[in-house]
């Protein structure tokens, strides 16, 4: 398994797709590995040299001290980057790793070509949200939350229609590894980047899904109203839209990218 030294964290990465070909990053949501994007690579893979990474503490990449913070897990992309040599690249990030986008458009321009943030909000939740989350796991482990990420992450009639869909996406989530959950949690929890977003200049586009209870669509069109030229689409999707409406995602997406 490939993994690359991005200053104090080892992070695990998979790197697929044409060689020689605009790079694209995927970035995940808070409780998530780099499976999550599976439903998009067969479609992307033959225009773009994907890269998909396991966020800090998350999946195969290190748990470091915690508490992070948006733009520790912003510069961990930039030095990955660095790592394999690409000095450039598309962004897709959903939840957390949409607000990883936003610290990526709004901090290192010349590195984001075109930006993608879905299921996400400048500022995601409330203190107190957050803080018993926290509590919840470090009482009771993964196990204690994975049934209501499930429900926020996928609509009832989803879980019906896909059981075996939401039972690995349960699993994923029940193999995070707790300490580096709690130090995303943080990084959400106090991460806003309202102020930041008028200074994307990236070719952007928002998508959200009209059924998150997560991040509203409310918060989808905030975050576009803010973006000079964003485009918003939004899915008949919950959270997990990249899975839930996996094929009207996937075409936004490329049609966005291929400009």
């Amino acid at each position: 398994m490939p993994f690359a030294e991005a200053g104090d964290v080892r992070v695990h990465y998979v790197l697929s797709g044409t060689a020689g070909a605009p790079a694209l990053v995927f970035s995940n949501s808070l409780g998530s590995d780099l499976s999550m994007w599976e439903p998009q690579l067969p479609a992307l893979e033959g225009s773009y040299r994907v890269l998909r990474y396991d966020t800090r503490g998350h999946g195969r990449t290190a748990v470091t001290a915690g508490p992070y913070t948006i733009e520790q897990l912003g510069g961990d992309v930039l030095r990955l980057l660095d790592a394999l040599g690409i000095e450039r690249a598309h962004f897709c990030g959903l939840s957390m790793g949409g607000k990883i986008g936003m610290w990526l458009g709004a901090r290192a321009p010349e590195r984001v070509g075109r930006l993608v943030l879905c299921n996400t909000g400048a500022r995601i939740g409330t203190v107190e949200r957050w803080n018993e989350r926290i509590a919840d796991v470090r009482r009771g482990g993964m196990a204690a939350v994975s049934n209501a990420v499930v429900e926020r992450w996928f609509t009832p009639g989803f879980r019906q229609a896909a059981a075996e869909t939401v039972a690995r996406t349960r699993a994923m989530i029940e193999r995070t590894p707790p300490d580096g959950y709690v130090a995303c949690c943080a990084a959400v929890r106090d991460g806003d980047e309202t102020a930041e977003l008028p200074r994307i200049r990236a070719a952007t586009l928002v998508i959200a899904g009209r059924h998150d209870p997560a991040t509203l669509p409310a918060d989808g069109r905030s975050v576009a109203r803010e973006i000079a030229g964003a485009r918003y689409v939004e899915l008949e999707a919950s959270h997990l839209s990249n899975v839930e409406a996996a094929a009207a995602f996937t075409a936004e997406l490329g049609r966005f990218l291929a400009g």
